[in-house]
Order: structure tokens, then C-alpha cells, then sequence
């Protein structure tokens, strides 16, 4: 297959009780990847797995030289909303096969 996706900074949407369960996340930036090369950036995009699916599909963990540490002001966490600011880091990483949405066609606008 030689039509990719990539994503930047992923928000988690709905954090299972049971790790089995389904998830999904938006992200801040993705790009299609077309044949190796970014081709262009994508608008309302989101994934979904559940666990044990996701970490399955990984097919390649990319080296130090691809670690970025991205954060927000706000966890997102809770009602009313936590205001703690979180980080976190990852290379990048190839997943096969996982669930892509386009969240304006799911949302029937």
C-alpha cells in the first residue's frame, strides 16, 4: 500500500475504564503520505482502536532522531475541565491497518 497518513500532537477522546476497549484521537496536523513522500496536510481527521488491536498493528518504531515532545496548557480531563499542563513525548512509529475517520462526514455535516 502506498497511501499513508501521518499525525502530530494526537488528543485522546473518551479514555476507556477496560484497556480492550474502543478509543479514538484527533490530532493537531495530519499529512497524507503518498508512495514515501508528505503530499499534503488533511482536516478533520481522527483514529480509532481498540488497545490491543492498536499496539498490534505496529509495524516500525522510528529511531531517537524522530522523538518529539509535544504538550497542551490543559489535560482535558474531567467536568468541570482540569487546568494542568501535561506533555508528552514519542518517535515516530508506522501502524497498519487502524480504523481512519473523516469527523465531519461522521458528524453528518
Amino acid at each position: 500500500m502506498n497511501n499513508r497518513l501521518t499525525c502530530t500532537n494526537a488528543d485522546q477522546r473518551g479514555m476507556p475504564p477496560d484497556p480492550a476497549e474502543n478509543f479514538q484521537f484527533t490530532g493537531q496536523r495530519f499529512f497524507r503520505i503518498d508512495n514515501g513522500r508528505i503530499t499534503g496536510q488533511l482536516r478533520d481527521v481522527a483514529y480509532q482502536a481498540t488497545t490491543t488491536d492498536f499496539w498490534g498493528s505496529m509495524a516500525a518504531v522510528g529511531g531517537p532522531q524522530t522523538y518529539v515532545l509535544g504538550g497542551a496548557f490543559n489535560c482535558g480531563k474531567a467536568q468541570p475541565g482540569q487546568v494542568a499542563a501535561v506533555s508528552h513525548g514519542c518517535p515516530s512509529a508506522l501502524f497498519k491497518g487502524v480504523n481512519i475517520l473523516n469527523t465531519t462526514q461522521e458528524a453528518g455535516r
